[in-house]
């Protein structure tokens, strides 16, 4: 005796997994060039608050791009661009930019610069540190790290 709810469960659980598909897929986002450098800020955060990183990091370098005349703001995009990596726990990535962060206070107008971001940096680089020390101790013959 055939359930139709029994063939229903195989013809939308394909459906359900192709749906979960294209929801992960990678979002080109139109970013309008109107946008002021707060707005674009907000709108990263708001992505990013969403787990929707490659939404935020689109955002953070539309602002570092189109503000390359403006440190604080160049500052802002790159610290906010090596957090989601450092989220996403990429931490290669991570580290490369939190150091370009850093590498902005090598100059002599260093004390001019937004100083959250330089303290901020140094924090994170040494979590990644703390947490690739953690990590190497961990047996290679698990299957699975943490």
């Amino acid at each position: 005796m055939d359930k139709p709810h029994f063939k229903l469960r195989f013809l939308f659980f394909p459906l359900g997994i192709v749906f979960f598909l294209c929801a992960c897929a990678t979002t080109t986002v139109i970013i309008p060039h109107d946008l002021s450098p707060a707005e674009l800020i907000q709108r990263g955060q708001e992505a990013a608050d969403r787990n929707r990183f490659n939404v935020a990091l689109q955002y953070y370098g539309a602002l570092r791009e189109r503000n390359l005349d403006n440190i604080d703001l160049v500052i802002t995009a790159e610290y906010e661009i090596a957090f989601i990596h450092y989220k996403q726990r990429d931490f290669v990535q991570a580290r490369a930019g939190f150091n370009t962060v850093l590498e902005h206070f090598n100059s002599p107008d260093a004390e001019l610069l937004p100083q959250q971001f330089r303290r901020l940096s140094e924090i994170l680089l040494e979590r990644i540190d703390e947490t690739e020390q953690r990590l190497a101790r961990i047996p290679s013959w698990l299957p699975f790290r943490f």
